[in-house]
């Protein structure tokens, strides 16, 4: 009983501040928290509140990057859509290729590896919540501070307790609810429903709005301001169906807080790692996503960012190892069968190196961990059949995208050194081993990471991203910007028939990228295609195509198949056939490779998704230390009871606590 003691303690609402400012080892568990620390006093100052509230700003970090090399948390929302795939071959899939069979409550979210990118969402996301909670529980005692200042901490805190269930329940389902610090273990509790918990997020969000101040009266960017809680709001009235008012709020912020997108380049310029090698023309887009320019002055489209850099905060995230592609590996062989034809050679190594061919500056040293589908790297380009190489975001003539193709052999003992690489010999013969892992193109743009520590070393022989050595690298990211809001508003105004509308605010964005095609009308796949154009490993993707399935049922459109989804059904079907689903699994089967038999590529690999992986199972940890409660697991999943009674609406949920 005492390790389901802890799980209760750790997975569902903590035990105090203490455990919420510190983290929930096992071992602070086993301790009475309040014996040597009194979250009363400590938090009985306006110092205390701000120092928990910038625990909170920072937890941002740690729900998208964990330092780790391999899977990135982000790429993980990532893994079950359209947009990609689970790519390490050399782990034989594991658990992230067969998410149809392997996912399950007890093995799909728990365990080690890789998998703990996925796992590490519920956790992260309670913790999150606790630090919340934390300041919710003690703002009302703090003495000597104005209601205007008081209820300003309530809407940030309000805020962050927001983010992390909005993404919490898109990826769970129905879960417990939590509002407060608990002082005691507490076992019985209930889960509440998802429309519960949406609901009380946007009388929550409505509040901050009123009371957080806009970005103008800040001395400084990178805490909750007014434009953040009204971003998400949008977000949430979508969710639960108010789509005029999300339209009118997007409208708002759009108008009316001197936000812009940025059109022309802008801030710093931070050029290719080596553009002897490989040259990125400046362009709107490249500056755009330079972590530099992120919080930089001139830049009028952040809402708001992430910091991280240049402090003990720092949290590596390396994104061109993750994310690249794995080009310098035996996998690759010329024309003639031999391998590493193109390698990561080191600075240093006179023998070998030549700075015309440094492919490692450029790309980094790419694992690929995870990598784009077709319909990213092609499909949704074509526009009546012509690929649109214009579109900045697609671009290779000026740097930002980079084809497999435009890479050059540079191992000397290839007599196609100096040559573009091949996927195919003249007489047909496949020169890639592994297309899953080693054969995809590249979204430079939005990868690309000065790897501070690597360049100040000649030996190095990875280039990794955002790492930390004498100087951190800049790992800056985007939370929120505008060009987001005018695809939220475009869904706002498709839900409510108004497509041509809609279509005004996709141009919008597509122009500022140069794309070759305006549209007059758009359904709702355009909007999504637009989204994973613009919001590449910006968004969420698996959460963000679960709330547009929710709309979109709760709307009674049509997707762009001329499908309709029943509200009473989208989230309860289970199976791997093409009929039914949600439009979440209906985008997987449609633009991915998911549920279409097995691929060789190195291993046998058979990836398939099940409509009830539109929500993740609430790990058995969570259910089982709940011993003297009964929580539901989601449909589909082993321990599935849907006469386990849950609230229906949060205030009795929080009346419970």
């Amino acid at each position: 009983m005492k390790s389901i003691n802890r799980n209760i303690f750790k997975c569902l609402a903590g035990v105090a501040a203490a455990a919420a400012l510190t983290g929930c080892s096992d071992n602070f568990l086993e301790q009475d928290p309040l014996s040597f620390y009194e979250p009363s006093k400590t938090y009985s100052t306006e110092a205390g509140l701000q120092s928990a509230l910038a625990q909170c700003d920072r937890h941002y970090k740690d729900m998208l990057m964990d330092g780790n090399g391999n899977v990135l948390p982000i790429a993980s929302v990532y893994f079950m859509s359209d947009m990609g795939l689970y790519a390490k071959t050399d782990a034989g899939g594991g658990i992230m290729d067969d998410f149809a069979s392997k996912i399950t409550p007890t093995r799909g979210m728990a365990g080690g590896g890789d998998s703990n990118a996925m796992s590490r969402f519920y956790s992260e996301s309670c913790n999150g919540i606790k630090l919340a909670n934390t300041v919710l529980t003690y703002v009302d005692d703090v003495k000597g501070l104005d209601d205007k200042t008081r209820d300003a901490y309530k809407g940030r805190a309000y805020f962050h307790r927001a983010y992390k269930y909005y993404h919490m329940v898109l990826l769970f389902g129905d879960i417990p609810l939590i509002t407060k610090i608990v002082q005691k273990p507490k076992q019985d509790y209930k889960s509440t429903s998802k429309e519960a918990i949406f609901q009380m997020l946007v009388h929550d969000l409505e509040f901050a709005v009123k009371h957080v101040p806009p970005q103008k009266e800040m001395s400084y960017k990178g805490a909750v301001n007014q434009e953040a809680c009204m971003q998400l709001l949008i977000k949430c009235y979508l969710a639960v169906g108010e789509f005029a008012k999300a339209e009118a709020m997007a409208t708002d912020l759009i108008d009316n807080h001197g936000l812009k997108l940025m059109e022309a380049p802008f801030g710093t310029n931070v050029p290719s790692g080596n553009p002897k090698t490989w040259e990125v023309k400046r362009n709107v887009m490249w500056d755009l996503h330079r972590g530099e320019n992120i919080v930089h002055s001139a830049n009028t489209e952040t809402i708001l960012p992430i910091l991280n850099y240049h402090d003990e905060n720092f949290t590596q995230y390396l994104t061109m190892r993750a994310l690249g592609v794995h080009w310098s590996n035996g996998d690759i062989i010329d024309p003639d069968g031999v391998e590493h034809p193109a390698y990561n050679w080191a600075r240093s190594d006179k023998n070998n190196y030549n700075e015309e061919l440094d492919w490692l500056r450029v790309l980094g040293r790419g694992i690929g961990c995870f990598r784009t589908s077709w319909w990213f790297n092609k499909g949704m380009w074509y526009y009546d059949g012509e690929l649109d190489t214009q579109d900045l975001r697609h671009n290779r003539e000026v740097g930002n995208w980079v084809e497999m193709e435009d890479i050059k052999y540079n191992d000397k003992k290839s007599k196609y050194y100096g040559q573009h690489m091949r996927l195919y010999s003249d007489n047909g013969t496949l020169l890639c081993k592994d297309t899953i892992r080693s054969w995809y193109p590249i979204p430079l743009f939005k990868m690309y990471i000065l790897d501070e520590s690597a360049e100040k070393n000649q030996g190095a022989n990875q280039f990794n991203g955002a790492t930390k050595g004498d100087k951190c690298s800049n790992g800056n990211m985007y939370l929120f910007r505008l060009a987001e809001t005018y695809l939220l508003r475009a869904e706002a105004r498709f839900y409510q028939g108004k497509a041509g509308d809609a279509a005004k605010d996709v141009n919008v964005v597509r122009k500022r990228a140069n794309a070759k095609k305006m549209f007059t009308t758009v359904t709702i796949g355009d909007i999504c295609d637009e989204r994973g154009r613009e919001l590449y490993m910006e968004e969420w993707r698996q959460p963000e195509l679960t709330r547009i399935s929710w709309a979109l049922a709760r709307s009674g459109k049509p997707d762009e198949r001329g499908q309709v989804y029943d509200i009473k059904t989208w989230d309860k079907q289970s199976g791997t056939d093409a009929a039914g689903g949600s439009y979440w699994y209906q985008r997987c089967l449609r633009y991915n490779i998911f549920n279409k038999g097995q691929i060789t590529s190195k291993v046998n690999l058979n990836y398939r998704v099940d409509k009830r992986n539109l929500f993740w199972p609430v790990p058995n940890s969570v259910i089982t230390a709940n011993i003297e409660g009964q929580l539901r697991q989601n449909y589909g999943y082993d321990g599935y009871d849907d006469s386990v009674e849950m609230f229906t609406n949060w205030e009795d949920a929080v009346a419970d606590e």
